[in-house]
């Protein structure tokens, strides 16, 4: 079984917040490509990145998906999908091997 997380900003590169509806469209088709998706939407993580010296400050909405195949180029696609839809140089999805107990 593999967990798959996507981690999406909420607000773009200017510190203008991303629509809901963004977020909701995400969710919704994880849910019906996958059979269920999670987001956690209350409490935003924060992230830092050092790029050429100067420190990059994110809030993220993580989304988690869990599929017992992981189609590799399905997942690139849709990572460049979301990069252009949230203008970003690059989104994270990362992917664990899990077992459920």
């Amino acid at each position: 079984m593999h967990l798959i997380e996507l981690l999406l900003p909420i607000q773009d590169n200017h510190g203008t917040p991303f629509p809901r509806g963004l977020f909701r469209a995400v969710q919704e088709h994880l849910t019906e490509t996958f059979g269920g998706a999670t987001a956690f939407t209350r409490a935003p993580a924060e992230g830092t990145t050092s790029r050429n010296g100067e420190i990059e400050e994110d809030q993220i909405i993580v989304f988690e998906v869990m599929t017992e195949e992981l189609d590799r180029t399905w997942w690139r696609n849709y990572r460049c999908q979301l990069e252009q839809t949230f203008r970003q140089r690059q989104i994270v999805i990362r992917t664990h091997h899990v077992e459920v107990l």
